[in-house]
């Protein structure tokens, strides 16, 4: 999934393209492309960079974080990047990050890896907390069972027992 740009010729050139899951490697741990991944992209060179603007669509498949279950979430996610050649990554030494900073990256071997910058789209495109839905009541932290698909008898409140002392005081008090 290595983009050649040194058959980019023209100043400005449009590229889409359909993959399938399997061809986009990564995330396992985190999330499951479901859906054939469509990637556009608008590419515009001038001399040696290489500006990247377009949209990563699929659907990844998530666990809940309350419930564990899986879930589906669509994701259209928007990029504008530049990228520069890896020979321009001098390290000019410390100095604070700017906001074009953020949206630049580096190409080696006149290739640019497009799995990364899928990969890097859709872990930028996850929610903190990843929900299937806004009410999930999670699991039991007793026994462990999906309060979204049944109920338990668990008696979830919890008592400090290092307050015990002082509850039989009362008790005593009151009698």
């Amino acid at each position: 999934m290595l983009l050649d740009l040194s058959k980019i010729r023209a100043p400005h050139v449009s590229f889409d393209e359909t993959y399938a899951p399997e061809r986009v490697p990564g995330g396992e741990d985190q999330y499951r492309i479901v859906e054939p991944v469509r990637l556009h992209l608008d590419i515009a060179k001038t001399g040696e960079r290489f500006r990247l603007t377009g949209r990563a669509e699929t659907v990844l498949e998530l666990s809940c974080s309350r419930c564990l279950e899986p879930f589906t979430s669509p994701v259209d996610a928007s990029f504008d990047l530049v990228y520069h050649p890896m020979a321009a990554n001098v390290g000019e030494g410390e100095r604070e990050v700017e906001d074009e900073d953020l949206s630049t990256a580096f190409y080696d071997d006149q290739q640019i890896d497009l799995g990364q910058l899928m990969r890097e789209q859709f872990y930028l495109s996850l929610p903190m907390k990843p929900l299937c839905r806004d009410d999930c009541r999670g699991l039991c932290p007793l026994c462990g069972t999906n309060l979204n698909r049944a109920t338990c008898d668990c008696n979830r409140e919890w008592e400090d027992p290092r307050m015990a002392v002082l509850k039989n005081m009362k008790r005593k008090a009151d009698s």
